[in-house]
């Protein structure tokens, strides 16, 4: 994987100026994204021809009146009780979209768990760990940065948990 030069930051994402100033390595994919494609995450898997499994969604949802973010395999979804264990909580939904909008600053299909406006707390599903390299939103609709599972986990203090659902 290749790390970007200054000049690919300056047309970036927050989250690979993220990467970039982290010194993280990571592979950057862009596609063209097809608003009528039913599934963000399921989109970004057949463009890049990559197995669903190792392309994660990024989910923002409220435990106990906190928002927190889940990262978990596009080819599942998000299981909330386990979500809310793993934070120490009790309840959990999914969050309102213009919330997590509002609070990561990025689209709905575009929610990248790195370089959010406001750092929320983070679970990234252990099946992860399974992977040399995962990939997650950048920050935008068709583009996708890939990385690994550990340096995902350590950029986002993100707590590794059994809460996505196959």
């Amino acid at each position: 994987m290749a790390k970007k030069s200054r000049k690919q930051q300056a047309g970036g994402t927050p989250a690979t100026v993220a990467l970039s100033a982290a010194g993280t390595p990571f592979t950057v994919h862009a596609y063209e994204h097809d608003p009528a494609h039913p599934s963000y995450g399921e989109e970004a898997a057949e463009a890049m021809g990559v197995e669903p499994g190792r392309v994660f969604k990024t989910l923002v949802a409220e435990v106990d009146g906190e928002l927190v973010v889940a990262v978990v395999p596009v080819s599942g979804s998000l299981d909330l009780k386990a979500l809310a264990a793993a934070v120490g909580g009790k309840r959990a939904a999914m969050a309102d979209p213009a919330a997590a909008e509002r609070t990561t600053g990025y689209v709905r299909g575009g929610i990248s768990p790195l370089g959010q406006r406001k750092r929320l707390r983070t679970v990234l599903d252990d099946s992860a760990s399974a992977y040399g390299t995962i990939c997650v939103s950048a920050g935008r609709r068709g583009l996708e940065v890939e990385l690994a599972p550990a340096d995902l986990a350590k950029l986002t203090d993100a707590v590794l948990a059994p809460v996505g659902r196959a």
